[in-house]
């Protein structure tokens, strides 16, 4: 049966080796002795938006992670923090990385599960990469391929120089740029690599070793975008890059059912000849739904989590406080609140008389202009239990900006 990919049979997927052992010499004296690899961008060191990538390409069965060998116990501990709040839901190891690129990678084909049948060769130092160029290699691989490669044209007239002098123009539409990541079965890579220690030979890509073995390596289009950060002034890809706004939004339901208990607060406004609600706090339902559609903006769980009704020091707590606590833990995660539409559905009491203090209120709360909040209402119709008069309920969307995260180096 195929993977969820639909390009491997269950349990088949290949692996990734990213490379993260190098000194990145060129670059370290730009980054204040910093190797690229670990550069934080957009929150995570770069070799972490590559495993994302892999992760995200639905074709990738695990990663190895390759350090270098003094880095590796603190590199490790960041992995665990970081997939304690990104999960990438593959399984990963991270091992010792050598004295060369073509070390690094033995060192992550020993580490591989045993029988594993394909592999993809990654640096690092390409944090631009996208599922889609995965995918593209992995069909590739799911075709028989031995080695796969993703290139780009050249589109430079190229010299050959010799003492400062051309000696010769070449053809450039027979040649190409290499990418990674650069896919091989498993067999044939560990042979290459084998034969090269052998022979003292020293390759620049795994796929130059393969193609001494013999082996026909394939190609597959690459990536314009999956630069590769080489040069102090590589980092301008990273600083230059259009940063958005990112926009979030959160869903918040609640319901109360009528009885002997607090007089009906709507979005902090008490509703005079309301039915009483029954319940721990205030309430008031259509802030509860509203403090929901908050933590949903920030991915910070719900209400009840942060405010149980088991606990006696929320009994009878205004709403409008636990909304205010929500706000401020959604500021801390970088959220700012900028719209919000409530919609309370109950079949008494009216809430036209009093919508627009209502909303006007919840305005204030949320430090929004008031053309920013909407509020609705509407029966079922004599339908269920808000129908039959025996509860109310509220929903809430609130749409936010999510602050974008600074660059670190």
């Amino acid at each position: 049966m195929p993977d969820s990919s639909g390009l491997f049979r269950a349990n088949e997927k290949p692996w990734a080796v990213i490379l993260a052992a190098g000194q990145g010499s060129r670059f370290a004296p730009a980054a204040c002795g910093t190797a690229k690899q670990f550069l934080f961008w957009r929150g995570a060191p770069l070799y972490w938006h590559s495993a994302r990538a892999m992760s995200r390409s639905c074709c990738v069965g695990g990663l190895v992670f390759v350090f270098p060998a003094l880095q590796r116990h603190e590199e490790e501990d960041r992995l665990r923090a970081l997939y304690t709040g990104d999960d990438l839901g593959l399984p990963w190891v991270a091992v010792d990385g050598g004295a060369s690129r073509q070390d690094s990678v033995a060192c992550g084909l020993a580490a591989l599960p045993p029988h594993t049948l394909w592999v993809l060769v990654h640096d690092a130092a390409r944090p631009f990469l996208s599922p889609a160029l995965v995918r593209r290699v992995c069909a590739k691989l799911a075709e028989g391929a031995a080695g796969v490669i993703p290139v780009l044209p050249i589109t430079d007239t190229v010299k050959r120089v010799e003492q400062g002098r051309v000696a010769a123009t070449l053809p450039r539409d027979i040649l190409a740029t290499a990418q990674t990541p650069q896919g091989f079965a498993c067999a044939p890579l560990r042979e290459a690599h084998a034969r090269a220690r052998a022979e003292n030979l020293a390759a620049t890509d795994d796929a130059c070793l393969l193609e001494h073995l013999g082996q026909t390596v394939c190609t597959v289009p690459g990536d314009a975008q999956n630069a590769k950060i080489t040069y102090p002034e590589d980092i301008s890809l990273l600083l230059d890059e259009p940063r958005q706004p990112q926009f979030c939004s959160g869903m918040g339901y609640d319901v109360h059912r009528f009885g002997s208990g607090k007089p009906m607060k709507l979005g902090g406004i008490t509703i005079p000849g309301a039915p009483q609600v029954v319940a721990h706090s205030d309430g008031d339902v259509l802030l509860h739904a509203l403090t929901d559609a908050v933590l949903g903006c920030a991915c910070l769980g719900d209400i009840g989590q942060h405010f149980p009704d088991t606990d006696s020091r929320f009994c009878g707590i205004s709403s409008a406080v636990l909304l205010d606590h929500a706000l401020e833990m959604a500021r801390d995660a970088g959220i700012s609140l900028c719209h919000a539409d409530l919609t309370i559905v109950t079949q008494t009491p009216k809430i036209a008389p009093h919508r627009e203090e209502i909303r006007k209120n919840i305005a204030r709360l949320l430090g929004l202009p008031v053309s920013d909040v909407n509020v609705k209402a509407t029966t079922e119709e004599g339908l269920g239990y808000t129908g039959r008069a025996e509860g109310i309920k509220a929903y809430a969307v609130a749409s936010a900006v999510r602050a974008v995260r600074p660059y670190s180096f």
